[in-house]
């Protein structure tokens, strides 16, 4: 049995049709902040369950819905969801398969002492020259595959 997540940050109000695409057939969508405006995660919950945490840039009321982190159990994989990884607390790892980041807009996978750290990027509006991007997560009963998809766009 596989279950697949997606993986998507810092839209910063722009749910681009690829993104959309890109996501279309996953289990659950975790959003790890720069929302930008409830309308995306709106949006998200017509593809799929969705976790979303807020980031630096989702201020207005709407936002205070969302939580700053979100610790949440899927597939029998614990995965923390926080916007910047600096904001990380050293012990956090303990008991986590899974760290989920955003914030820097360059999409990471990185494995450290057993736990998955993986940025998706940033689907939202192009930052410099920085890819357009989202992650999938697939977890089946031999691991976790991680895997950015470059979404090309303008």
């Amino acid at each position: 049995m596989m279950f697949r997540i997606g993986i998507i940050s810092d839209t910063h109000g722009l749910l681009r049709p690829e993104a959309e695409r890109g996501l279309t057939g996953v289990d659950h969508i975790i959003h790890a902040g720069d929302i930008g405006r409830p309308e995306i995660v709106d949006a998200l919950r017509r593809i799929a369950p969705v976790t979303a945490i807020r980031g630096n840039v989702d201020s207005s009321a709407w936002a205070r819905d969302y939580p700053d982190t979100k610790l949440v159990r899927l597939a029998g994989k614990s995965i923390y969801v926080l916007h910047d990884l600096k904001t990380l607390k050293a012990d956090s790892g303990a008991g986590i398969d899974v760290i989920v980041s955003g914030h820097s807009h360059v999409p990471k996978i990185d494995m450290v002492g057993g736990v998955l750290y993986l940025n998706p990027g940033s689907a939202g509006p192009r930052r410099f020259k920085l890819a357009i991007t989202l992650a999938t997560l697939e977890v089946t009963p031999e691991g976790i595959r991680p895997e950015i998809q470059d979404l090309g766009g303008d």
